[in-house]
């Protein structure tokens, strides 16, 4: 199995922490060459130092925010100008506000679209001509298994990620042919800073223990457990490796098995 993934660059969106991170940590394990993006420097600089450099990869970061679509686009471009080339992206921004739909100002919906969908389109627009000259590129999107089952108090991230999901499979129909794949990875419950936040919000609403809140996510998840970020980021890395080639246009959970869904 070819998972080689050396003299290639990965740009790995919302890389400083969490999913982001794990993904960025795997695909240097391949052999790639690691550009971490987020908001937060000291962030990406503790990333940095963990990032496997053993077949001679060079890693770097760009600081840049996602809701601000135009300035990260810029500073991405500026970075192509130099002669350089990406031949992989990972889509990914920290999830939205929880809440009832019905209550969310129209405000956060605009800021969701922005830093989720608008980001992604400007920078395949960027990235693109130079996979398809190269004959390689992979686009992966970290989404959620909303887009496949709402869940209950995430309004806007249940609209906002279906968007996304639609609008990269629509992409992977009109660039597959020219070695060029797109797919979104949904995470399930993993454990991370984002759904310990999500369970402390669900607590207190409850007035019940985060404890109580895991006990009883556990019972809906066949494996009895929470996911791993490594486990989710080895799944990036294994869609981004030249093994995965025809694999194109999916939508593929990491939640073990939770879904009541195909």
């Amino acid at each position: 199995m070819n998972l080689d993934l050396s003299n290639r660059t990965a740009l790995v969106c919302g890389a400083s922490q969490g999913l982001g991170a794990a993904v960025a940590k795997e695909l240097a394990i391949l052999g790639s060459n690691i550009i971490l993006l987020a908001r937060t420097e000291s962030n990406l600089q503790k990333v940095m130092q963990v990032l496997d450099i053993s077949k001679g990869q060079k890693h770097q970061y760009i600081v840049a925010d996602t809701s601000k679509p135009l300035e990260l686009l810029e500073k991405v471009n500026a970075y192509l100008t130099k002669g350089n080339r990406i031949d992989i992206l990972v889509n990914n921004s920290g999830g939205p506000a929880a809440g009832p739909l019905l209550l969310t100002p129209i405000q956060e919906m605009e800021v969701a679209f922005q830093s989720h969908l608008i980001v992604s389109h400007l920078l395949v627009q960027a990235l693109i001509p130079l996979m398809k000259i190269q004959g390689f590129g992979r686009i992966v999107n970290i989404l959620s298994t909303s887009i496949k089952q709402p869940i209950n108090g995430l309004g806007i991230s249940n609209t906002i990620r279906a968007a996304v999901a639609n609008w990269a499979k629509t992409l992977a129909n009109e660039i597959g042919a020219f070695g060029i794949t797109v797919n979104n990875v949904l995470p399930g419950y993993t454990n991370t800073d984002r759904l310990d936040y999500l369970f402390s919000k669900q607590a207190a609403m409850a007035h019940v223990s985060k404890e109580d809140i895991l006990k009883k996510t556990l019972e809906f998840i066949p494996a009895g457990r929470l996911g791993e970020p490594e486990e989710f980021g080895a799944v990036v890395a294994f869609l981004c490796s030249p093994a995965a080639a025809y694999i194109n246009g999916i939508n593929l959970p990491v939640d073990g098995g939770r879904l009541g869904t195909l």
